[in-house]
């Protein structure tokens, strides 16, 4: 997958500047890929992309194929006639490093179903064809995705196993009735979604020809609360009568909880998916193969055997390993797709059994500095143990602190096991170690959260597991990207050779 050396920034799109509350898809998401390109960087990784519900967590999506309509510039809109200047102006006043979810809601939501009937009232006949078009080639998943959301919207929210019996299973006549009733919802829904589509395609082909790839990020496990599980209940383990998830996801205890984590998601039917030739999974990934270049798979373990923990369990502990059928699936999806630009999120625990299967596949795996320094001389997360350039080295990710905010966490005796390993390298601060360690290492692609390259410390951390409230907020403002850090950033990477132009000998 990557055939040389290079590196890439981890952001996600709320994370960037704007004024209306949340970052979006507008002009400072093209300025971060000026400077992602300015700095020698190749590789720009995102969360996922669907729009979210309680917790604003991007792992918990209601579509597993959607956009998240949060995302989209309201100033596109207004330059194509759609909104009014008076409309954006009327935006409240929004802080300027923090993601104010429920404001950025209130105020954007009514002016795109206002963009929407617009829409609908004057955009010239080959705008309505490029709708069209859109909504025929993405019917597999826009149809139960646009009028899951309408009914959600007409029950005031509620989960869709909370619906009255014939809508939750969806009995054919409810739901053309349903359909016929909620025509204008459904219809802004789909329409939303063709605007993220043009937005971020968009966006996406600067980023290409600026020499970036796109580099997104696919949760094995969708939302109980999904246009997937309820359009498709049975390639889930639920309860057919309740509609409760039967047995949930989730990971046995691990560096992050004593307890364990568990997520709640429904876990696969793996007999059901295998009898249906995997096609809601291949679809998945097609799908989300038009929105990124490279797809890392969050949770990749879960295809050769996944936790499941029973129904009515508050904790993850009392679960148990269940074999999946990742094999079968991957040599189908590999038959369809050809080579797969897929990256395996292969941390937790992994057995002999799951490193078969990622390198069956050629699949890389990922190597974290942070968990590098907390056994002997053999943890796997040293560099000088990597004995696959196949793979990528980060700092942290979304769901570690900020390098500086691990680090000052660190007792004294913890730091002295990293600045011995670097040494004189922590003169610049420990963050810039850390991405000099990622950056010297053999691994083809070195990611860093722009945290990182910022020197933030935990109060910039995108993520804590396990902790519902307060997550996903972080936002950078416009003058951090100094030229300073473009101009030492793209030295970094002509030293360590992962420059663009680099070859190799």
């Amino acid at each position: 997958m990557f055939q040389r050396r290079a590196s890439g920034v981890l952001l996600h799109p709320t994370s960037l500047p704007g004024r209306f509350g949340i970052g979006d898809l507008g002009p400072e998401a093209y300025r971060f890929i000026d400077f992602l390109a300015d700095s020698g960087q190749q590789v720009w990784q995102v969360l996922p992309l669907g729009p979210t519900g309680f917790g604003n967590s991007p792992y918990l999506c209601y579509s597993a194929f959607a956009g998240n309509p949060m995302l989209l510039n309201l100033e596109w809109l207004a330059s194509e006639d759609l909104l009014e200047e008076a409309d954006l102006a009327a935006c409240p006043s929004c802080p300027r490093d923090r993601v104010d979810y429920d404001q950025a809601i209130a105020f954007k939501m009514p002016l795109l179903r206002k963009a929407c009937k617009r829409f609908q009232a004057v955009a010239t006949p080959e705008r309505k064809q490029e709708f069209q078009t859109f909504c025929e080639e993405q019917a597999y998943w826009l149809n139960d995705y646009a009028l899951f959301m309408a009914l959600k919207e007409a029950h005031d929210g509620k989960s869709w196993y909370d619906w009255d019996a014939a809508l939750a299973w969806r009995d054919p006549k409810a739901i053309a009735q349903q359909t016929e009733i909620l025509a204008d919802q459904v219809f802004f829904h789909k329409y939303a979604q063709s605007e993220f589509f043009r937005q971020w395609s968009t966006l996406k082909s600067y980023a290409n020809e600026k020499g970036i790839q796109i580099f997104g990020d696919l949760p094995i496990y969708v939302a109980h609360d999904s246009a997937d599980v309820w359009g498709h209940p049975k390639i889930f383990r639920l309860d057919y009568e309740t509609g409760a998830a039967k047995w949930m996801a989730g990971v046995p205890p691990d560096y992050f909880s004593e307890t364990g984590q568990l997520w709640g998601n429904p876990v696969y039917n793996w007999r059901n998916l295998s009898r249906r030739h995997y096609s809601w999974w291949i679809e998945r990934i097609k799908t989300m193969l038009e929105y990124v270049d490279i797809v890392r798979i969050d949770h990749f373990r879960g295809f050769e055997a996944f936790w499941a923990v029973p129904q009515g369990e508050k904790t993850a502990m009392n679960g148990r390993w269940i074999k999946a059928k990742g094999d079968e699936f991957f040599a189908l999806l590999k038959d369809k797709l050809g080579e797969l630009p897929i990256v395996a999120e292969d941390l937790g625990v992994i057995t002999p059994d799951v490193e078969a299967l990622r390198d069956k596949y050629r699949l890389p795996g990922m190597k974290i500095l942070h968990f590098a320094f907390d056994s002997d001389r053999a943890n796997p997360f040293l560099p000088f143990n990597y004995t696959n350039r196949n793979c990528i080295v980060y700092t942290g990710t979304h769901d570690n602190d900020t390098t500086v905010g691990w680090f000052d966490k660190r007792s004294d005796e913890e730091k002295a096991r990293v600045t011995d390993y670097l040494g004189c390298l922590c003169d610049e601060g420990i963050h810039w170690g850390l991405i000099r360690l990622a950056l010297g290492s053999v691994a083809n692609l070195a990611v860093f959260p722009l945290q990182d390259l910022l020197g933030l410390g935990s109060e910039a951390k995108m993520n804590t597991p396990g902790v519902a409230a307060g997550n996903w907020t972080w936002r950078y403002q416009p003058e951090m990207l100094s030229d300073d850090l473009i101009g030492k950033l793209r030295y970094l990477v002509y030293l360590y050779g992962r420059e663009p132009e680099y070859r190799g000998e």
